[in-house]
């Protein structure tokens, strides 16, 4: 039953994110795409165990500015295409396996402490 809930739950949060990221696409408004990638992107793959997408999100914004407008939504279309893919993954609940934080924070402070 929790997995059932968790699964619906970060299926749900998924279908709100790529709306608004769809929306945000559409109408051309670069800074809600940019807060919407970085930080809405990045708190969901985590979540969903989807280390590769948050991975990417965050190099599009620290690597190296983005050298014109086009490269910038041709980066936001790879990463909605990255979310569909992980939505399709999704749609099949046998291939759902949540993860936690790749490394646990509480030993790490405990640890240097």
């Amino acid at each position: 039953m929790l997995r059932r809930n968790m699964t619906n739950s970060i299926s749900l949060g998924l279908d709100d994110l790529l709306e608004d990221l769809q929306q945000a696409r559409w109408s051309g408004d670069l800074g809600k795409l940019a807060l919407i990638a970085y930080c809405d992107v990045r708190c969901w793959a985590r979540q969903a165990g989807e280390f590769g997408v948050a991975e990417r999100s965050t190099v599009m914004f620290t690597e190296q500015p983005h050298s014109s407008r086009e490269a910038f939504l041709d980066q936001i279309d790879q990463l909605l295409a990255e979310l569909l893919r992980a939505r399709s993954r999704l749609a099949d609940p046998a291939s759902f396996t949540p993860h936690g934080p790749p490394h646990d924070v509480f030993a790490s402070v405990a640890a240097a402490a």
